[in-house]
């Protein structure tokens, strides 16, 4: 038997009542586990990288105990006086106002390398001084050095005409007419580097100080003596 609603439709009540349908929810992929991913891969990257550096140092240290390299010796062995001129610009009361000075002079280094792997030397560069005074400077070419083999090398410093001023050309004049000696400074930097297996080690330097005395009269060297402030990376 079926009931009429007020309104007029039928309506059974032992029908089911539809069930609604509720989305499905899925929650958002989690973030922590792609930053753990990353830190992962850093830290064996950082590993990997940090034991490539460990080993190239270790090899390295093999290689140099093996080797044991020694210092580059770079050593002033000839320097010859070619002309020395020494001219007063003018004189107020018996005392030089200025002068100019002209010389030439020769200069032998003797390179000695005792190590067992070739060294590559940098281009150098030499002052000559006079009591703190720049008068010329002279060059030396790079060039390249066996193993277990010494070599010269030459260069000549020029000065053409350099004015001094009153107080340095009266001591100028003065050592050169009464003492027959002038006393001049060279300075300058070796730069070498030391090929080991196709590479090349950091450069060092050797700084060289000579002092050497000449006579204008002989026109020859009296006196030299060097010495080296040793290595500096």
């Amino acid at each position: 038997m079926t009931h009429q609603t007020v309104n007029g439709s039928n309506h059974n009540s032992h029908d089911p009542v539809p069930l609604q349908s509720h989305p499905h929810y899925y929650p958002p992929p989690s973030s922590s586990s792609s930053k753990a991913s990353f830190r992962g891969c850093c830290c064996c990257l950082f590993l990997l990288f940090s034991f490539l550096l460990l080993l190239i140092l270790a090899v390295i240290l093999v290689i140099v105990l093996a080797l044991k390299p020694k210092k580059p010796q770079f050593d002033l062995q000839q320097v010859g006086v070619q002309y020395v001129g020494i001219t007063p610009n003018s004189v107020i009361a018996a005392a030089a106002s200025s002068a100019s000075v002209s010389l030439n002079i020769h200069m032998v280094f003797t390179a000695v390398n005792d190590n067992k792997v070739g060294i590559k030397y940098d281009e150098s560069r030499f002052t000559v001084m006079y009591r703190g005074i720049p008068l010329g400077r002279g060059i030396v070419p790079g060039f390249y050095q066996p193993a277990h083999s010494v070599r010269r090398v030459e260069t000549t410093i020029a000065v053409d005409r350099v004015n001094l001023l009153q107080a340095d050309a009266a001591d100028l004049i003065r050592d050169a007419a009464l003492n027959d000696r002038v006393e001049l400074r060279i300075l300058g930097d070796v730069g070498a580097k030391i090929r080991i297996l196709g590479l090349t080690s950091p450069g060092v330097q050797v700084s060289v100080d000579c002092a050497i005395v000449i006579s204008p009269r002989k026109q020859a060297l009296t006196y030299k003596q060097c010495g080296f402030d040793g290595l500096s990376v």
